[in-house]
């Protein structure tokens, strides 16, 4: 089952945890061969998340976000060698969850979602809070 949107519940438990402090939101992106807008444009997967990215991209970064890393997946090594295959592997960094939560709200932001509707086959999107990196795996 894709996952492109949203489930209610996990947006409100994100919601009620509004912490002090950055999150780190690790974005896995599979995109669609071709776009699929309901108005029938036509566009690859890569042009419309590329729109996406233009069209929010003021709103991300006037919000404070940033992207820290981003990388290009070559194999995966550990896990569902057939199933799970990103063509997008980035993080991006926002002050606070506050500020992820006035991005999805702000109208701008919206409007550029439709490309990211698009675009999007499969994802998945995951809230961490950033720690010291330490020596070793476990510090």
């Amino acid at each position: 089952m894709p996952h492109i949107g949203f489930d209610k519940d996990r947006f409100e438990a994100f919601r009620a945890d509004d912490r002090e402090g950055p999150i780190h939101m690790i974005n896995l992106v599979k995109l669609r061969d071709r776009a699929e807008y309901e108005d029938g444009r036509e566009a690859t997967g890569a042009e419309a998340y590329r729109a996406y990215g233009r069209e929010s991209g003021p709103v991300f970064q006037r919000l404070g976000g940033k992207i820290v890393w981003r990388g290009a997946m070559e194999l995966m090594l550990i896990g569902p060698a057939d199933a799970e295959q990103w063509d997008l592997c980035f993080i991006a960094e926002y002050p606070s969850p506050g500020a992820f939560v006035e991005m999805i709200f702000d109208p701008d932001y919206r409007k550029a979602m439709v490309h990211r509707q698009a675009a999007v086959a499969d994802s998945r999107l995951i809230r961490t809070r950033p720690l010291k990196v330490g020596a070793g795996f476990g510090d």
